[in-house]
């Protein structure tokens, strides 16, 4: 199969484990109120099989498929995940899968050995004995009208060892009764040409195999990469091409080490560049929200560097780059980002040009004139600032309250006459505990303000002090959070004195923005950004009532 097209798409099925392989990262925990979430949002992403976990393994687990099973999701299907019986018992004897069945499920995910040293050293049992804990395992869930997934552990390890044996494994998984048999990468050390060659080989056996047993339907082959040598969604898109159909993987490629496949990378490269089916056009472009929404319950930092769905996927910097994607968008994009629900960006930063400024003023609402001499101040301002310190390729909110300024259209909310910040020390019974006070002096609506507030910081302690002024006046301002603060030492061989730029974001529930601020003193710095931070959402609020009311 070629690298083009496909004439008439192929329908692919993507199978989502990020609530059973993706938890398994390093300092990723979910509630069970967080699997609900997260399952409901890939069933609205149109992902037909997703795997819940292991009922039995754990309270979450069972909770989670009782609630799914009294609350079921519209068109995805829960799958349950558990291994092969264990060595010299029975499968209807065996304690381990009894949860399986409660957990009332149509599908089932069953994995087993295929490779010789796994089941000599890890079960300590014979190469006869495994087959028949994948048959008798496969044939005890098909007695219960159960449809069965079978995963073949460490399956490329397995078959450069010994092909033979981890053949016999799924011809063993096929006779009792498997739909699907999925070749998993379990090291992640395979690499694409290997995948390619050993998936050619497994999906013409599978087919002579289903032929000899006379079966009707041809069971299918998945792939299950992961990412310990970088090439998971390489290794995977390898096996597809080779005729592998289902696609298993992670949202964001959350799992154990370095991760699984990523969802969110492979089912773009497969719909829009190979032709594939794997969702609606519709969903698919609900993939960049699912990706940051999934990102904030599992409480991660979104990849702003992440093909396809981050915020700088389709990011544009330098001045040349900006003018061709005006022109052109193709000149510098791989794919519309909008098929995906991402979008272009204008980054402003000192290598700007024109282009980016007028590109910018754009996403802002503003339409400006290259020949406007306001375009050229707006910016020599950037260029001037930048070189002091101020960074707006991550400050948008403080670059558009910037261009306002330049343009006369930046709305006066309030005036800061001043502020003062205490921070001291008190003993309590054990320890010494750190105390901050901080004092404002505003002008709203020309009274004035004074109000003082404490906190367990200066900067918690300026913050509240500020709400605490202006909340009466714009109420608003209580649904206002802090989401991140970030402090940046831009010389650090001037030791204390060096200067300091601080980042603050911001939202209000259902948008977020940054502000910057630069100093020698870092309570200054983040006084400048937190200030700009609470006048900007007051400008969306204030942008908000216009458009309502126009």
């Amino acid at each position: 199969m070629t690298l083009d097209r496909l004439a008439s798409p192929t329908k692919l099925w993507i199978y989502d484990t990020t609530l059973r392989d993706g938890a398994q990262r390093e300092g990723l925990s979910l509630s069970i109120e967080d699997k609900i979430r997260i399952a409901r949002q890939l069933d609205r992403l149109g992902v037909p099989f997703i795997e819940g976990g292991w009922p039995g393994a754990n309270p979450k687990d069972v909770q989670f498929f009782w609630q799914l099973q009294e609350e079921p999701l519209a068109q995805a299907e829960i799958v349950a995940f558990c291994a092969t019986r264990r060595p010299g018992r029975s499968a209807a004897d065996d304690t381990m899968l009894q949860p399986i069945l409660t957990a009332g499920t149509r599908w089932v995910t069953l994995f087993g050995k295929s490779w010789d040293l796994h089941v000599t050293e890890g079960l300590k049992t014979s190469l006869d004995e495994n087959l028949a804990m994948i048959q008798d395992s496969i044939a005890f869930f098909r007695s219960h009208d159960r449809r069965l997934i079978y995963d073949a552990e460490h399956w490329f390890d397995g078959y450069k060892q010994n092909p033979a044996y981890a053949l016999e494994t799924i011809k063993a998984a096929i006779a009792a009764g498997a739909e699907w048999v999925v070749l998993c990468d379990t090291n992640g050390g395979t690499l694409p040409h290997e995948v390619s060659s050993i998936s050619q080989v497994v999906v013409e056996q599978v087919t002579a195999y289903a032929q000899q047993l006379g079966l009707e339907t041809v069971p299918q082959v998945g792939i299950h990469t992961h990412n310990d040598s970088g090439t998971a969604v390489a290794n995977a898109i390898a096996a597809v091409m080779e005729g592998a159909r289902m696609v298993q993987g992670t949202i964001n490629g959350y799992g154990e080490r370095c991760g699984n496949a990523n969802l969110c990378t492979l089912m773009p490269n497969l719909q829009l560049k190979l032709g594939y089916d794997c969702v609606s056009d519709d969903q698919l472009a609900q993939l960049s929200d699912s990706s940051r929404l999934i990102s904030e319950i599992v409480n991660l930092a979104p990849d702003d560097h992440a093909p396809f769905v981050g915020l700088s996927a389709f990011a544009h910097k330098g001045g040349i780059h900006v003018s061709a994607v005006e022109r052109n968008p193709l000149t510098y994009e791989h794919i519309q980002p909008e098929l995906i629900g991402n979008h272009r960006r204008i980054v402003i930063s000192d290598q700007a040009g024109l282009s980016n400024v007028l590109a910018k003023a754009r996403s802002f609402g503003i339409n400006l004139n290259k020949q406007d001499p306001t375009c050229r101040h707006i910016l020599e301002r950037l260029k001037v600032l930048e070189h002091e310190g101020y960074q707006f390729e991550a400050a948008e909110a403080s670059f558009e309250l910037l261009m306002r300024e330049a343009l006369g259209q930046r709305q006066t909310f309030f005036g800061v006459e001043g502020f003062q910040v205490h921070c001291g020390m008190v003993p309590d019974s054990q320890a010494w505990e750190t105390n901050s006070l901080a004092t404002v002096k505003l002008l709203v609506n020309g009274q004035h303000i004074l109000e003082a507030a404490e906190g367990n910081g200066p900067v918690s302690a300026l913050d509240l002090a500020l709400r605490k002024a202006l909340t009466n006046v714009y109420p608003v301002i209580a649904d206002f959070h802090l989401t991140d603060y970030k402090v940046r030492i831009l010389d650090g061989t001037a030791g204390t004195s060096a200067k300091t730029r601080v980042l603050v974001a911001s939202s209000n529930g259902y948008q977020r923005w940054t502000t910057v601020g630069v100093s020698g003193n870092i309570i200054e710095a983040s006084y400048q950004a937190t200030v700009e931070g609470l006048e900007y959402g007051l400008m969306l609020q204030s942008q908000a009532k216009a458009a309502l009311t126009s």
